[in-house]
């Protein structure tokens, strides 16, 4: 197992992290040698996923069926994706962050908080640039606009967009949010 990690490691950082974007004119195979490194690497990778050049993810990274990580994004340590999630470019998902409860020692010397996963449901559509911070779970059906920072959960299907992402509708039909 963990050699077959390796091996999709090697073949994604040295060639399919670099091949143009799946929306490029060139097509070369590119989707699908991803998608590969993908399901050597990934704790779980779906049918039909698309990881997209410049991606950076944990090997702690699930990743649903039809989903996809976007052009130069980031997802550091356990994040789960549901099914028929599009992410925009350059989305970070953080689950840890810098102790700092301490003034008597710089906060590099602390350490790090325990990891609090991510939780991404099904049928969720992530906007380029948002930020995802550790503990939050997006519900399925969510909207997440564009350069947002997530610092709370989202219930399903909600609209949320700002800094810090608030709700700003609701998908639901008769709901007035």
């Amino acid at each position: 197992m963990m050699i077959k990690r390796r091996i999709g490691a090697l073949f994604y950082h040295a060639v399919a992290k670099k091949l143009p974007p799946s929306y490029s004119g060139i097509k070369i195979g590119q989707t699908a040698f991803r998608r590969f490194c993908g399901k050597l690497m990934l704790k779980k990778c779906g049918k039909k996923v698309n990881i997209e050049k410049n991606a950076v993810f944990s090997r702690k990274v699930s990743l649903g069926d039809y989903s996809g990580l976007g052009v130069n994004s980031k997802i550091y340590g356990t994040c789960t994706i549901g099914n028929y999630v599009m992410m925009g470019e350059d989305v970070t998902v953080i689950t840890r962050n810098h102790k700092h409860e301490r003034s008597d020692i710089p906060m590099m010397h602390q350490g790090f908080e325990e990891e609090r996963p991510v939780v991404i449901g099904n049928d969720v559509w992530i906007g380029d640039r948002v930020v995802i911070l550790a503990g939050v779970e997006i519900g399925d059906g969510c909207i997440i606009g564009a350069g947002s920072v997530v610092t709370k959960s989202i219930p399903p299907y909600s609209i949320a967009a700002g800094v810090p992402a608030r709700i700003i509708k609701s998908r639901i039909i008769g709901d007035n949010n």
